[in-house]
């Protein structure tokens, strides 16, 4: 009984995405680096979708909504080639 009780008060892996994904998007806030503990029980390939997810919205290429936004990014892209 105890055992079930234990292992109804884990996470589950959706939950342990979510702390992650919570988590990276604090970390590019606060312009840090490296991966947050938070994703350390993250898979890699869920963890590099994660961060590839992010991004977008990172670099200032999303729109008011979220939503991305091709023109932000190619106006990010020519300013940084000047």
């Amino acid at each position: 009984m105890t055992v079930t009780v234990i292992w109804l008060m884990q996470p589950s892996y959706d939950d342990i995405v979510r702390d992650c994904q919570k988590a990276l998007a604090e970390q590019y806030k606060a312009d840090s680096k490296g991966k947050p503990t938070a994703c350390n029980d993250v898979k890699k390939d869920d963890y590099d979708a994660l961060v590839l997810n992010a991004a977008p919205g990172n670099l200032g290429w999303t729109d008011e909504d979220g939503n991305f936004d091709k023109n932000k990014m190619l106006e990010n892209t020519l300013n940084n080639a000047d």
